[in-house]
């Protein structure tokens, strides 16, 4: 993560003057079964792809809100950062894509009995999104709307 110092001067101006939104109260529903019995879902905001999927489109004023979606059985090796922020390290992620969407470890917990399964596709989405109005209004409840549908428990959120 990238210090305030450690940015340009216009993206320490961007960070310093943007209208961050708060959301009170903050969602929260207790679960209502173990983890061992509940499906999880990935949902990062890492902007990675699969390599035949449409990359994140740089283009978009205040960043593209659409998401990809990952099958449980992707190579996660295989992922292609496509995240448009500058204001972070991709070199990471670069080395090992289970930082920004950690399939293989979701999948250790898993096997271990930790949680229950996993569900069948996971979510990607590009971080960095400076006008949220688009996806809190549409994008992300359609997400949503797939993963109750698979019937995903819980979902780990990974923000990049």
């Amino acid at each position: 993560m990238a210090t305030l110092e450690s940015l340009r001067l216009s993206e320490r101006v961007f960070v310093r003057t943007y209208p961050w939104r708060r959301i009170d109260p903050v969602p929260w529903t207790p679960l209502a079964k173990p983890l061992s019995a509940c499906r999880l879902a990935l949902v990062s905001s890492a902007g990675l792809v699969l390599p035949c999927q449409e990359p994140f489109d740089h283009r978009v004023r205040g960043g593209d809100p659409s998401f990809r979606e990952i099958p449980n059985d992707a190579d996660v090796r295989t992922l292609i950062d496509t995240h448009r922020s500058h204001a972070f390290d991709h070199s990471g992620i670069a080395t090992d894509p289970n930082l920004g969407f950690p399939l293989d470890r979701v999948h250790e917990l898993a096997a271990s009995g930790f949680v229950g399964s996993l569900n069948r596709r996971h979510l990607s989405f590009m971080g960095s999104i400076t006008a949220p109005g688009r996806l809190v209004r549409e994008t992300a409840p359609a997400a949503a709307r797939l993963l109750v549908e698979d019937g995903v428990d819980i979902a780990l959120l990974v923000p990049v």
